[in-house]
């Protein structure tokens, strides 16, 4: 059956290595129950309490093994509103984007970007990924990086114009109208 002894050992390989995936998957949920999810929690609130930055720390835990740390910027009226009647109005409601760090299938680290976006105008931009992270390599500078560029982003999607370069920048969501064709 077997042809050679070297099939075989790569075979014999190549499970070995599974079962170290698999054994790590269930050390990496023990680290992250244990102190990675506080730690990511009590950084956040350090650093958003040192530059002055008005968020929320929330703690998502619907699905075990799935649990997630969220800062989030909240929501907040978006200034622009439907005139139902003389004297009703109904508020566009802007969610203000969030920073996640959420636990994997297999335990490591996501770290998501969601950008602001305005309910009821257009689609809402995908999540950006920024990274992935086994716990023992998420470290503090990284933290002062993701906070840097999630707040470069959702500013940026705040002072969106058209003298941005990027053809396809579109405030984060799609808008209900195309961009200018090509001249004739």
């Amino acid at each position: 059956m077997l042809e050679n002894d070297s099939q075989l050992f790569n075979l014999k390989r190549k499970v070995n290595q599974y079962k170290e995936v698999l054994a790590n998957t269930q050390d990496y949920r023990t680290v992250w129950k244990e102190s990675k999810c506080r730690e990511i929690r009590d950084t956040l609130t350090e650093l958003t309490a040192a530059v002055g930055l008005d968020a929320t720390i929330e703690m998502r835990s619907e699905l075990e093994n799935l649990e997630a740390v969220v800062l989030s910027m909240g929501q907040s009226k978006s200034g622009m509103y439907q005139k139902v009647n003389d004297e009703v109005q109904r508020h566009l409601l802007k969610h203000n984007g969030s920073l996640v760090y959420q636990q994997l299938f297999n335990g490591k680290i996501v770290v998501v970007i969601n950008f602001p976006f305005i309910e009821n105008y257009g689609q809402p931009r995908p999540p950006k990924t920024v990274a992935i992270y086994r716990p023992e390599e998420l470290r503090g500078p990284y933290f002062v990086r993701h906070l840097e560029e999630f707040v470069y982003d959702i500013t940026t999607w705040e002072d969106y114009d058209d003298d941005d370069n990027e053809p396809n920048q579109r405030i984060g969501f799609q808008l209900n109208f195309g961009q200018d064709q090509d001249a004739e």
